[in-house]
């Protein structure tokens, strides 16, 4: 909804002010009053109307006057004056539009033609003012750094400035504009992610979820990442959104080249935290048993308090590093390897029921996908510890899923834990997220697992997607990824 329009009702006569009240107060306006000039320049200073209705015949300052100083004022020199006059001679109207007046009205008043006039200035005034805050920012925004569209409520580009048009692949061409709506030409481009979250653009835009354009990594180049946001605009003119593309890509590699740095942190801190959890778990349990009570009470309190230290520790360095575990440059990894490294995890986690199946999968030592086997086994992990971390019991049952096609792979993992609402599957990939205390109070780890999991695999050209069982309690995590059937070739570049 637009915002109201300001109109200011100059009169000395009471009767005056009532009358055009009565007549303007069914239209829409907002109605503020004066009595005289004075007033009338202090209440227009403050209120910035978007029209003044102002009476000729007042003593003190006379409309004339307030007219001419309304003209001379900074503030005030474009607000539409409508002078209200019972004079109709040639030489008090010659006057008035000496004095800057926009229109005039007689009394007694026509009312059709009253409202008439109002109504039109006050639209003309409003588009005006519209038009230039137009102008202002387009000339702010064309040097920008960040790319800036105006889209309408169906997506329609109606502006785009020289960085956003860089982005999207358009004409220099300013004045141009697009057939394809802004969705359309981002995906043509760029992975919309999360794909989830882009669904039902722009109206269901929400504030709260981090939105992103993302170009894939290629065997030549890094992958580029735009960080999408939107802000709901005046309609005044049509326009309904606001968007603002940032270049989020140098922070990313950022992280990259600061891994070894990180990876240095890690293994210092990694290092005495091992020490310690090795001594608790070394720790023999007669002896444990045979300790006076407060003692152990206070041991058990140190040894939970340093096995959650130390996930806690891993979880941070994993997300960090997860960036450069991905991507041509750090090798590939077959679909047979998967098989050995669930294993692994398995046993790690002391698991009891992992079933692998591979679907349609023929060779599955010669399917390669773009990832590192550091890379996938740091995913796999994060999605097995995330479904027996949420499991109520702790010990999920987890089916893992190969299959792959022409020039995709697919990997499911499906549990038998909980079953999450609709907004909750929508922020799991978001870092930091963590879903609510279901059953045992506070949530372990930092929320950052599955994030991990898609800052791998976005960058790779890869998707992510989570929804719950159809028939049952628990979560089906589903991984896209490029197939590649021979090593550092990739499948869906391959001339027939």
């Amino acid at each position: 909804m637009s915002q109201e329009r300001t109109i200011l009702i100059v009169d000395d006569h009471p009767i005056g002010r009532e009358t055009l009240e009565g007549l303007l107060y069914n239209e829409g306006y907002q109605l503020s009053f004066a009595s005289n000039g004075a007033e009338a320049l202090e209440k227009a200073t403050t209120l910035r109307p978007d029209l003044i209705l102002l009476d000729v015949m007042m003593p003190d300052i006379d409309g004339f006057e307030v007219c001419r100083r309304i003209r001379t004022d900074p503030l005030l020199f474009e607000v539409p004056v409508i002078m209200v006059t019972a004079l109709d001679d040639y030489d008090s109207l010659i006057e008035g539009i000496k004095a800057g007046a926009d229109d005039f009205v007689s009394k007694p008043f026509d009312n059709v033609e009253l409202r008439a006039r109002v109504r039109t200035i006050t639209r003309l005034n409003r588009y005006r003012r519209l038009l230039s805050e137009r102008t202002k920012f387009k000339w702010v925004v064309e040097q920008a750094s960040d790319g800036y569209i105006i889209i309408d409520d169906q997506d329609q580009i109606l502006y785009a400035n020289p960085q956003a048009r860089l982005y999207l692949n358009l004409t220099e061409t300013q004045d141009e504009v697009p057939a394809e709506t802004f969705l359309a030409l981002a995906r043509a481009q760029y992975q919309c992610e999360p794909q989830e979250a882009w669904a039902g653009w722009p109206e269901t835009f929400d504030i709260q979820q981090i939105y992103y354009l993302v170009r894939p990594a290629s065997p030549s180049t890094n992958p580029f990442w735009l960080r999408v946001e939107l802000m709901r605009m005046d309609p005044g003119l049509g326009e309904q959104y606001l968007v603002c593309l940032t270049d989020v890509t140098e922070s990313i590699i950022e992280q990259r080249t600061r891994w070894t740095f990180h990876g240095q942190i890690s293994h210092k801190m990694r290092t005495p935290l091992g020490h310690v959890v090795a001594a608790f778990e070394a720790l023999d349990e007669a002896e444990f048993e045979s300790l006076p009570p407060q003692v152990r009470n206070l041991l058990d309190i140190a040894r939970n308090g340093a096995m959650r230290l130390k996930r806690e520790v891993q979880d941070i360095f994993q997300y960090v590093e997860a960036s450069s575990l991905a991507g041509f440059d750090h090798g590939q990894c077959s679909l047979a390897e998967i098989s050995d490294m669930i294993g692994r995890i398995k046993s790690d986690l002391r698991l009891k029921s992992v079933i692998i199946r591979y679907d349609g999968v023929e060779t599955p030592d010669q399917s390669y996908i773009p990832l590192s086997s550091r890379a996938m086994e740091l995913v796999l992990w994060e999605l097995v510890e995330n479904a027996k971390k949420f499991h109520p019991k702790k010990s999920p049952a987890l089916e893992i899923r190969l299959s792959c096609w022409a020039n995709e792979a697919q990997i499911k993992v499906s549990d038998d834990g909980l079953t999450l609402r609709p907004d909750q599957l929508a922020k799991i990939w978001t870092p930091y997220y963590q879903v609510e205390k279901f059953f045992t109070g506070e949530v372990a780890g930092t929320g950052l697992g599955l994030a991990t999991v898609t800052s791998v695999i976005w960058s790779v050209g890869g998707t992510c997607r989570a929804y719950n069982q159809k028939d049952r309690a628990g979560i089906i995590v589903e991984l896209s990824l490029p197939l590649q059937n021979e090593p550092g070739i990739d499948s869906s570049k391959r001339t027939s």
